[in-house]
């Protein structure tokens, strides 16, 4: 059992830990397959939050611009 949790695996992952814990959490990758798993699971996560699932109508986005344009125009 390892004594990281998914915090610092995040911290991790995203390069905000120490040079010192960087060592630990590599060894602990090494011995322990659960902490190894976890890992895997949280860079799945977060390349899946990374990809945009759905886009905006086109609708939507003509509206936005079409009323970006009155503000300009008008001064508002």
């Amino acid at each position: 059992m390892s004594i990281f949790t998914q915090e610092d695996l995040l911290l991790y992952l995203y390069k905000e830990t120490s040079a010192q814990q960087n060592a630990l959490i590599e060894a602990a990758l090494q011995q322990d397959y659960e902490l190894r798993q976890s890992l895997a699971t949280l860079q799945e996560s977060i390349q899946l939050l990374d990809q945009p699932s759905v886009a905006p109508r086109t609708e939507v986005v003509l509206n936005v611009l079409n009323y970006a344009r009155e503000v300009v125009e008008t001064g508002a």
